[in-house]
């Protein structure tokens, strides 16, 4: 190498890869609340929503209409109680008067709380969390039966009060018309469980909403028809005929554990209405259930 030659030095190579910055995400270390507080979480958001309770305006008019409703009829029956001292309505006969109202409350609910979940697709997110399939189809339940029931026997509160400033016979009458409370918030309480498992179980059949409230408005207007015209033939297939109706099988129940003439004529077979009532309160449970196990997550 000649001596006026001097080797270079390379230049140093400027590293290719990432740079990784701290941008200060830190591991979770608080309590984790797990599936009860998932559960309970979504009872209340799904409780919520049954009255519109968080969304837009538009989504508390119908709700709130019918609330108005039962409400107004409470009132007059209040209001004709303490001016001629005569119920015009029993506690017992105000779900069977609102049954109407409360069954388009539920065909229009139960849809808005399970159908749109199934159309926008947000059932992976709950299931990716520690919420089973199991305890998400009996949480909705549970809001739904909730929610019907609070619109049956919140009225009747109402009634109560009305009717223990009417009476005029002291503790004995404030114990009879305790009574009649119970009984009236109890039936309250059967119509919303046998009412809430059918709509929230074909709510679940569909995505989309007006199909959805199609579907469990028709269930209720199509049987009734049919048990009308059963019971005409007389015998016990007359007398059996009103369980295929939920709202004729309730009636039938309600005569039968409470004695209350409410124009179904169930004869002796009280307890064929109790075990039908029963067996599809499981069987509504038990298709919902396996509903959801079906359902892509």
């Amino acid at each position: 190498m000649p001596a006026d030659i001097v080797p270079t030095q390379a230049a140093p190579v400027e590293p290719s890869g990432g740079v990784i910055h701290d941008i200060g995400y830190q591991r979770y270390e608080g309590p984790r609340l797990g599936r009860g507080y998932a559960a309970r979480s979504l009872y209340v958001h799904s409780l919520r929503a049954a009255f519109g309770l968080g969304r837009s305006a538009k989504s508390k008019i119908f709700p709130w209409l019918v609330v108005a409703l039962v409400f107004m009829i409470a009132t007059v029956a209040v209001a004709v109680r303490g001016q001629s001292g005569t119920a015009l309505l029993g506690y017992l006969q105000f779900t069977d008067t609102v049954s109407m109202p409360t069954l388009l409350f539920l065909a229009v609910v139960a849809p808005e709380l399970v159908s749109r979940d199934l159309r926008a697709h947000v059932l992976p997110l709950y299931f990716s969390r520690p919420l089973s399939r199991s305890d998400y189809a009996l949480t909705k339940l549970g809001a739904m039966t909730t929610a019907a029931w609070l619109l049956l026997a919140s009225p009747q509160l109402l009634m109560f009060i009305g009717g223990v400033f009417s009476r005029k016979d002291g503790m004995s009458g404030l114990l009879d018309e305790l009574h009649d409370f119970g009984q009236g918030v109890s039936y309250a309480a059967i119509a919303a469980v046998a009412f809430s498992a059918l709509a929230v179980l074909l709510a679940s059949l569909s995505s989309r909403r007006a199909v959805a409230a199609a579907v469990i408005a028709g269930v209720y207007l199509v049987t009734a028809p049919v048990a009308v015209v059963l019971a005409t033939l007389g015998g016990a297939i007359g007398k059996v005929s009103p369980v295929i109706n939920p709202v004729t099988l309730i009636e039938g129940l309600e005569r039968w554990l409470y004695g209350r003439n409410t124009g179904v004529d169930i004869g002796d077979y009280g307890v064929v209405y109790l075990a039908v009532a029963v067996v599809l309160l499981v069987a509504y449970v038990a298709l919902l259930l396996a509903r959801y196990r079906k359902v892509a997550a």
